[in-house]
């Protein structure tokens, strides 16, 4: 199936899933989450872990969109490319600034990030939808899953062992190991979830949602497919595993697939319009949560919230409560610029 180049239900999916984002990224302790709020350990999936996917996905379906449109203005390819260049650099240069603050130690600086993965995966998504036929976007997709498969099940290096999929042992962790080492995530210091080798599954997220455009009723059939992957290769968003991609990409198509009947087909807009608001400005929404969070953790006042929240509710809640004070923020933020119809585009 087509789409036509706005959909009031792709920018209210974006809302409800960076709103999301913002919910599970800013708790007001990370040792009082409800469990649905917290990625799984390693191998599975909660709620929280189909965050990231989603929004990769629906940059895919967005691309297309707005290329469409761009296209009936004039723009060529290399245009198309250029502005896609320009925007990934753009994303990319954004997440690792963050990373910097507030040490600003370049020795020792986190290169990877969720930031530089969408800038990573949207340029690369974009040079394979402007450069290649549906058939070969689908062989391409193909291709990298079983090229990443390949490499995760067969690439020799020290101390491999027969759980290729391993926390402790995989090709990802020891490839970050060498390309990455001394800039990964603070918290894992030896593998980064958004490491280099597993970008390349990623991008095929993207592709996925580039896909949709016409070929969205086959969301069933990806997460089935998926699923019965998982019996072989664990679905584990760490390490964004092909069985990983393909069941996001399946849960992806069939909630987007009832956003639009039920929107933008039956013309029920009533409610959405918190998720639409976000869903215009979700990079500069994730962006601003980002800094919301490192101002109020830098001069103690998250601490201080969260404290006086705890008196009238337990741990767990106030934390809940906290997080959806950050979503409250940055919403107002965002609501502003919505009602100025300043729309920010990177």
């Amino acid at each position: 199936m087509s789409l036509p180049h706005r959909l009031a239900s792709l920018d209210i999916f974006r809302g409800i899933t960076i709103a999301t984002m913002i919910l599970v990224n800013s708790p007001g302790s990370w040792s009082h989450i409800y469990p649905p709020l917290a990625h799984a350990e390693w191998h599975g999936f909660t709620p929280t872990d189909m965050v990231f996917p989603f929004f990769l996905w629906i940059s895919g379906v967005a691309m297309t969109l707005s290329f469409a449109r761009r296209k009936s203005d004039g723009a060529g390819r290399t245009n198309l490319l250029l502005h896609a260049a320009r925007r990934s650099a753009t994303i990319f240069a954004i997440g690792l600034l963050f990373n910097l603050i507030p040490q600003f130690d370049f020795a020792h600086v986190r290169i990877p990030g969720v930031l530089q993965r969408i800038g990573i995966c949207y340029f690369f998504a974009t040079l394979i939808y402007l450069y290649s036929s549906r058939r070969g976007q689908i062989a391409l997709a193909i291709g990298l899953l079983a090229a990443y498969t390949g490499v995760m099940f067969f690439y020799p290096f020290p101390g491999a062992t027969a759980d290729r999929w391993s926390i402790d042992s995989s090709a990802a962790r020891y490839l970050d190991g060498i390309l990455l080492e001394g800039h990964m995530w603070s918290k894992t210091k030896v593998w980064d979830p958004e490491g280099a080798l597993s970008t390349i599954p990623a991008i095929v997220t993207v592709l996925c949602g580039i896909l949709a455009t016409q070929y969205l009723k086959s969301g069933v059939v990806l997460a089935a497919t998926g699923l019965l992957m998982s019996l072989v290769i664990p679905i584990n968003k760490s390490l964004w595993t092909p069985s990983f991609v393909l069941v996001m990409a399946g849960f992806a198509s069939i909630t987007f697939g009832v956003l639009q009947w039920w929107i933008d087909q039956k013309g029920n807009r009533t409610g959405w319009k918190f998720f639409e608001i976000y869903g215009t400005n979700a990079i500069v929404s994730f962006v601003l949560s980002g800094a919301i969070a490192r101002i109020l953790g830098m001069t103690g006042a998250g601490k201080t919230i969260y404290d006086q929240l705890c008196i009238i509710a337990s741990p767990i809640n106030a934390s809940m409560l906290y997080a959806i004070l950050n979503v409250a923020a940055c919403f107002s933020v965002v609501y502003l610029i919505y009602r100025k119809r300043i729309l920010i585009r990177l």
